[in-house]
């Protein structure tokens, strides 16, 4: 009877373990006051995206996430942050994925668009963790059946080249930011107003406004 009444204790504490999500401070932002490319002719862009996830200690290399472990809704993100780019005629759009290594058609794709457009725009985004953190962190919220309050810490980075259609670099960007998950019983009463997903979700919109509104304001797209 003592055992069931710890067990019922420890789920009980669990199922009401609850977190909020707070979004740390983009690092490389522009800070520049942003300007229109006014005069310049309409050009074709040719966008490849890479999305990238790895637990440090636990994984070997970064991999590449499949179409489920992306952030949901990142076309509309992206789709919206293209207002900042005033001259972009027409654009195609490239995902790569893991298994495009034993795919020939679709990296003949790839390569075949990369020559039909003024610019190519290579952005890969990054998301990483540490496994010994995260680990201890589970360790510690376990042990104080969620009494205790643990962060768990995500760093997330997004990098961009920017390419002629001949391949050539012509300029490289980067951005980045951690975001801080803290979990613990109380954090319920926190949770509406810092929401993981809303946090996500801010970083990659403000990272592609903030990149797509340099390179307008420097007229790098001619």
């Amino acid at each position: 009877m003592k055992m069931m009444t710890i067990t019922m204790s420890i789920c009980l504490a669990l199922s009401f373990m609850n977190c909020a999500t707070f979004k740390g401070d983009i690092s490389g932002k522009f800070e520049s006051p942003a300007a229109r490319n006014a005069g310049a002719g309409d050009v074709r862009v040719f966008f490849i995206f890479s999305h990238l996830s790895q637990t440090k200690g636990y994984d070997a290399i970064p991999k590449l996430d499949s179409e489920r472990q992306r952030i949901r809704g990142f076309d509309d993100f992206f789709q919206y942050a293209l207002n900042e780019l005033s001259n972009i005629r027409t654009y195609s759009t490239f995902t790569n994925d893991a298994s495009d290594v034993n795919d020939p058609e679709r990296r003949t794709v790839r390569d075949s668009l990369m020559h039909t457009h003024d610019y190519v725009m290579k952005i890969t985004f990054r998301r990483e963790k540490s496994f010994a953190a995260h680990t201890f962190g589970k360790i510690i919220s376990s042990a104080s059946l969620t009494t205790v309050p643990v962060p768990y810490k995500y760093t997330y980075t997004v990098e961009v080249q920017l390419l002629n259609s001949k391949g050539r670099l012509i300029k490289n960007y980067s951005r980045g930011t951690a975001l801080t998950k803290w979990v613990q019983t109380l954090m319920i009463f926190v949770y509406p107003f810092h929401p993981e997903k809303r946090k996500k979700e801010e970083i990659y919109v403000e990272f592609l406004h903030d990149i797509f509104k340099q390179i307008e304001t420097e007229k790098v797209l001619n």
